[in-house]
């Protein structure tokens, strides 16, 4: 056990865990994000108010029971920079890490209850084999692993390799987004309450799009969690 402790210790003395945000060596019982950075990250507490600002995105447009966005997404920030690693650069251990702290919260608030499956938003297969893996995925399975929620992402589908989502207004969002997801096997989701989870919540038209591929479904409940939202 000494000696293992030992080689421990002397790979971390060469090899030293970072913290994702500010690049410092992660002491002791950290884990991704040192205490600091994670204290920092811009809370929402939405979950606190069941009329949030990321419910109202989807008022008139598609049948929630909760939705919420833990925290805020804007450019030029250090969240910002932390989500595109997670992103974009193949670091999925930030979104899993995130999912787990989240999840603590959301158990504790009662944003869970209730839940039967959790259903990361799918990307495009061919979208996905470019970036190696669905970011929407690894938050989903944080979330599940605190939770004790299954996840699946055998459900529902993107049948269509849309344009990103990137520089576009509300209209064309909502245009890019119609008919783009299938649901899957639904009728082993008849009754059944699920949660949807995607990584950043703009106009919420992804979402709406996803949401509205199981309002067929006879009995279902849809949740809806974002990692953050675009603030301004």
């Amino acid at each position: 056990m000494h000696i293992h402790h030992f080689f421990r210790s002397l790979f971390d003395l060469f090899y030293p865990n970072l913290c994702a945000c500010c690049g410092q060596t992660l002491l002791r019982g950290e884990e991704c994000l040192c205490s600091l950075c994670l204290h920092d990250l811009p809370r929402t507490y939405f979950t606190d108010f069941q009329n949030n600002e990321a419910a109202q995105r989807f008022w008139g447009k598609v049948r929630t029971e909760r939705v919420t966005a833990f925290y805020f997404f804007s450019k030029g920030t250090t969240f910002r920079q932390l989500l595109h690693k997670f992103k974009y650069h193949g670091e999925k251990e930030i979104g899993l890490y995130l999912g787990k702290i989240i999840a603590q919260e959301l158990v504790k608030e009662q944003f869970m209850e209730g839940i039967d499956l959790i259903i990361p938003v799918p990307l495009h297969p061919r979208k996905e084999h470019k970036r190696g893996y669905n970011q929407s995925e690894w938050i989903a399975k944080g979330l599940s692993e605190v939770s004790k929620i299954p996840y699946s992402t055998k459900h529902v589908k993107r049948v269509i390799d849309n344009d990103t989502q990137t520089n576009k207004n509300t209209y064309e969002r909502h245009q890019n987004t119609l008919g783009i997801f299938e649901a899957l096997k639904p009728s082993l989701l008849q009754g059944k309450h699920i949660l949807l989870v995607d990584d950043v919540l703009t106009t919420g038209s992804t979402l709406e799009a996803c949401a509205h591929a199981f309002h067929s479904i006879p009995d279902i409940k849809i949740s809806i969690f974002a990692l953050s939202i675009l603030n301004g």
